[in-house]
């Protein structure tokens, strides 16, 4: 196991866009996971004269069922994305993948797809409750200010264009980043831990992780690297969301 060289300006950059490829590879399949099943599961339970807490509790549901299925496919490249970032394997994301996938021989099968999905629990444990709180945000305030225009405006009921769209996309982002965040720090910690000759006793279940974290750190470590995380998911919420609402926009022929 090779270390990122942070020190040069090669490390330097590599380690900024260390796991970089692993991350493209999973985007847009989890992604597509995630809305084919969102839409889906919203459009069959969804009844457009429910009550507003109904709607929010179908909202809810299909979103967690949407990460579910997305989880699948994003949780073998935050693996790979995660032991990059910490500079293992010289920041590659394909080293990382290779390194896991040779268990096989001496592991088995079983304990190379473990490895793979290492922290998949935790990470749907992570993403549940920040889908549920987005999502619902994001719907709750779409729908507000639609019926705000709507009332004061005479604008379309229902309507909300792509910007509008974007931006609570991205304030509906930052709440459940920063909500979500020591889960994510725990996540983190859980999938940076290598099965590997001699390194077993670090590998401690997520209470575990905690504990030592809260020890060592106090409430600070479970917050760790929180304006980071809410800026970027602020930010990427903002695209998600804009996009996902202008192509909606699109399909629906109400292009604005």
């Amino acid at each position: 196991m090779s270390v990122l060289p942070r020190h040069t300006v090669v490390g330097t950059f590599r380690s900024i866009y260390a796991g970089l490829p692993s991350v493209l590879l999973g985007s847009m399949p989890s992604a597509a996971s995630f809305f084919v099943v969102y839409d889906g599961v919203k459009r069959s339970l969804l009844d457009p004269s429910s009550s507003s807490s109904t709607q929010t509790y179908t909202h809810m549901v299909a979103s967690s069922l949407g990460e579910i299925a997305a989880c699948a496919i994003r949780v073998p490249t935050e693996v790979m994305k995660q032991r990059a970032q910490a500079g293992l394997f010289g920041g590659s994301s394909l080293l990382a993948l290779k390194d896991i996938l040779a268990l096989r021989h001496s592991d088995g099968i079983t304990t190379t797809i473990r490895e793979l999905y290492r922290g998949g629990a935790v990470t749907i444990m992570r993403e549940i409750p920040f889908t549920i709180v987005q999502f619902s945000l994001w719907e709750y305030f779409k729908a507000s200010y639609s019926m705000r225009q709507h009332t004061r405006r005479g604008r379309e009921k229902g309507m909300v264009t792509a910007a509008e769209g974007a931006v609570f996309g991205s304030v509906a982002g930052a709440v459940a980043a920063g909500i979500t965040t020591p889960l994510d720090v725990l996540k983190t910690r859980i999938m940076i831990a290598r099965k590997g000759p001699g390194n077993e006793p670090n590998r401690n279940g997520p209470l575990r992780i905690l504990q030592l974290i809260w020890r060592e750190e106090g409430p600070r470590g479970l917050f760790r690297g929180f304006i980071p995380r809410v800026g970027w998911i602020s930010t990427g919420g903002a695209i998600f969301l804009g996009t996902y609402q202008y192509v909606w926009n699109t399909l629906a022929g109400q292009q604005r």
